[in-house]
């Protein structure tokens, strides 16, 4: 989030926007017919809706390869961290609503319907978020209360950013790249300035959400010279490309000027709110904090349930998953103690663990790129032909300078036009919190058949709207992240590999404790030390991890709910259609409905399932 905005940029912004006005306000043609000229409607309006979002979050434009030509000033800028930049990317979809509801939903059917359903979603869910007068759009573009925390704010994101993600292969690029260095350090001031009013509206982190989002400004702040991260990311890249001039000088200069006083701004403010906050981890604390919550939890479940319902959910499926882990470790010789004991247990076992140096995180990224490459191999067994992408596939290390407080895993996905590749990245902070019996699921969620794979499918499917290729919704990504490990088990991975399918049910475990722990923390009064003790106890997780763990979801309210909500959608949508279409259901043509129209909220998904007829997608 950044900037105030140049010439070139509202220029660009006054015609994307008055492209948006015409396909807003234009009358519903009566020729031909209706359904196609509802759809042409439609997707007039997307586009025009994508280039604003583009225009509010120029990093978006860069992630898909599309800050060039026409749009070639958005490398030079970054979002808005202003009030007025608050809603971010999905600005331009809550201004949007009045034009959305104004086509005729009836003429359409199929992903058309879905897609207009889906925008409209968003475009609530926006609005609903500009209600509460503290927080932001942040994170992976989710609402959360905190401005600055370890896992949000320009300090945390920025610097991987213009690392991984903006190119450079020219002089401009690399003149972009010190243009968003200045951004940056006005940024960190301007959301320094945010949080600043928010504490007064009594909205301020717990201590240790305080704690390692210090650490990891001043980690960022003791990179000076020539030496900073920053700095070397941009001269080594100048140099492999040939770009002349004086870089590293330049750079040092925002670094250690503007960009150093503006985090001695953030390590000030944090330092003085810290005697200030408490303990409590509870959204619900927090001004409005009960319906904040709920929205949140809309916002990541794409349905209508109560923290109560969804707590109870999780329950549930803590017992059911913990049942079938039982026979697998009574398999082991482990019969004392809690489920989760026994997993911790099997966890720390010294013939399961990688070295906790350079060389054993080298060989669990060798590791992982090996299985990753023999499950691709296997994807024609699930998946169309014409569906299979061909984009590439990596698996890196989380960067050493943000890992404190990074989650255990995430995807980066590639750009539209296949150049970048996607990116799975894992945390490896320390290599003993990942024995190599939990390794095969983890990358089954992270990399193929789950999000890389997912988000090159999307990326590859040219009659998506590139507004529907550009959303995300946790419980549709996350839960298809969850399917694809059900998939790997259906495609017999575990065959001979019982302790690799222990490690698929520790997963589904945590995902269920995840639910129970969200819903305990933020409405109902868990403190942080009990939860990430009942973690411990029921998953098994290290401490280490554990701790990680519950920290995000304090920062990421609802978002922890995801993925195990998300996953039972899938699958009973699976389970539904297949009941109905008996003999004509067909699995990769499922797998057609589902990624091919981008995502969707779950309930969205479901009536478009009802009505499949079980062929291809077009």
């Amino acid at each position: 989030m950044t900037h105030q905005i140049s010439r070139r940029s509202f220029l660009l912004g006054s015609a994307a926007a008055g492209a948006f006005l015409a396909a807003g306000c234009a009358p519903t043609a009566r020729t031909g017919s209706a359904a196609s000229s509802a759809a042409a409607q439609a997707r007039s309006l997307y586009d025009a809706i994508f280039e604003r979002m583009l225009v509010a979050s120029p990093e978006l434009a860069t992630g898909l390869g599309l800050d060039t030509g026409a749009r070639a000033a958005l490398k030079s800028q970054l979002s808005d961290s202003s009030p007025a930049g608050k809603l971010n990317l999905y600005a331009p979809l809550a201004a949007a609503q009045p034009q959305l509801r104004a086509i005729d939903r009836s003429a359409l059917s199929g992903r058309d319907r879905g897609w207009l359903d889906t925008a409209l979603w968003f475009a609530e869910r926006a609005n609903e978020a500009a209600t509460f007068d503290y927080g932001a759009i942040g994170g992976y573009n989710y609402p959360i209360p905190y401005i600055i925390s370890q896992l949000s704010g320009s300090y945390q994101s920025v610097p991987d950013f213009l690392d991984s993600q903006h190119k450079i292969e020219s002089d401009a690029d690399a003149q972009a790249y010190l243009d968003r260095l200045d951004q940056f350090a006005r940024n960190v001031n301007l959301e320094v300035d945010g949080a600043r009013a928010d504490v007064a509206r009594g909205v301020i982190p717990p201590t240790y959400i305080i704690d390692k989002a210090l650490n990891q400004t001043r980690a960022l702040r003791d990179e000076r010279g020539a030496q900073a991260g920053l700095v070397r990311s941009l001269t080594r890249r100048a140099r492999e490309a040939n770009v002349a001039g004086d870089w590293e000088t330049r750079a040092v200069r925002i670094v250690d000027g503007a960009l150093a006083q503006a985090l001695d701004r953030q390590i000030a403010f944090l330092t003085d709110i810290r005697g200030r906050a408490g303990t409590s981890p509870a959204a619900n604390r927090l001004p409005d904090g009960d319906r904040f919550y709920q929205t949140a939890l809309r916002f990541h479940t794409s349905t209508n349930l109560t923290p109560e319902e969804a707590h109870r959910i999780g329950l549930e499926q803590v017992r059911e998953v913990s049942a079938q882990a039982e026979e697998l470790l009574r398999r082991e010789g482990l019969t004392q103690g809690t489920v989760g004991a026994r997993l911790r247990e099997l966890g720390q076992q010294q013939r399961f663990l990688y070295p906790n140096t350079d060389a054993g995180r080298a060989q669990i990224i060798a590791d992982l790129n090996t299985h990753m490459d023999m499950v691709r191999g296997r994807m024609p067994e699930m998946f169309n032909a014409q569906t299979i992408p061909t984009s590439g596939m990596e698996i890196r290390r989380v960067p050493p300078n943000i890992e404190e407080g990074a989650p255990r895993g995430y995807a980066q996905g590639g750009s539209l036009d296949g150049t970048r590749p996607g990116v799975f990245y894992i945390n490896l902070v320390n290599t003993s919190i990942w024995p190599k019996w939990s390794l095969p699921t983890l990358n089954h969620h992270e990399s193929v058949p789950g999000h890389l794979w997912q988000g090159a499918i999307v990326n590859s499917a040219q009659n998506i709207p590139l507004l529907h290729r550009s959303l995300g919704i946790p419980a549709f990504g996350e839960g298809w992240g969850l399917y694809a490990e059900t998939l790997a088990d259906e495609l017999g991975v575990y065959h001979d590999d019982p302790l690799g399918r222990l490690g698929m049910l520790q997963s589904f475990l945590y995902r269920a404790a995840r639910i129970v722990m969200d819903t305990g923390m933020h409405s109902r009064g868990w403190e942080r030390d009990a939860t990430i003790r009942y973690f411990q106890d029921t998953v098994g997780l290290d401490p280490i991890s554990a701790t990680s763990e519950v920290d995000r979801y304090v920062v990421w309210p609802g978002q922890a709910t995801a993925y195990k909500l998300g996953h039972n959608e899938v699958l009973r949508i699976r389970d539904e259609t297949r009941r109905r279409l008996g003999t004509r259901f067909d699995l990769k043509n499922f797998h057609d409905l589902v990624l091919l129209s981008g995502d969707m909220p779950l309930e969205v998904l479901a009536g478009m399932a009802r009505e499949w007829d079980g062929s291809r997608l077009p």
